[in-house]
């Protein structure tokens, strides 16, 4: 069986009783592949025992560059490349970067975060999204389960443990 490619989808109608059910997936050994919810859940992360993202490290050095790139530009090219004395002050004088400092720097932050979750995340502009159930946009919260990762478990007894976290309906899908 290939991995990433059979799932069992168990449908959830309420937040609670999906926190509750990750929590009995996990105790009876199963991977959880993701789950899908139309509004952030508080606490899922922790649930899922997902590590904490290391984005706000990426946001502080993209923007670091921005600082460093902007400063470096502006003492360059008004310092030296062509200097020029604008309202009576010096020409490599501080406050006036001030704003394009703070300009670059948020741009590249931003944009640096921006490609590093496509990157992480996998998210391609010729690539379709996978929809494990299309109520998961809507009103339904969603947990996949990967049968090629659960350790040979079947798709009776995965059924049967979603079935026992509270899913009010257990699916099959499988993408190829």
């Amino acid at each position: 069986m290939n991995a990433d490619k059979n799932f069992v989808v168990g449908v959830f109608d309420n937040e609670e009783v999906l926190l509750d059910g990750i929590g009995k997936v996990r105790t009876n050994g199963l991977k959880i592949h993701d789950v899908f919810s139309p509004f952030p859940v508080h606490g899922i992360d922790d649930a899922l025992g997902l590590k904490k993202s290391r984005l706000p490290k990426a946001a502080f050095l993209f923007g670091l560059t921005g600082t460093s790139l902007a400063l470096t530009m502006q003492i360059w090219m008004l310092g030296y490349d062509w200097p020029m004395i604008i309202g009576g002050k010096n020409y490599a004088s501080l406050p006036p970067f001030i704003p394009v400092t703070f300009e670059l720097t948020v741009l590249l932050s931003a944009l640096g975060m921006v490609a590093t979750f496509m990157i992480i995340s996998d998210l391609k502009p010729y690539r379709w999204p996978r929809q494990f159930d299309v109520r998961s946009t809507d009103d339904k919260h969603v947990m996949a389960i990967d049968l090629a990762l659960n350790g040979g478990k079947s798709k009776e007894e995965i059924s049967r443990i979603l079935k026992d976290a509270g899913a009010s309906e257990v699916n099959e899908k499988n993408f190829e």
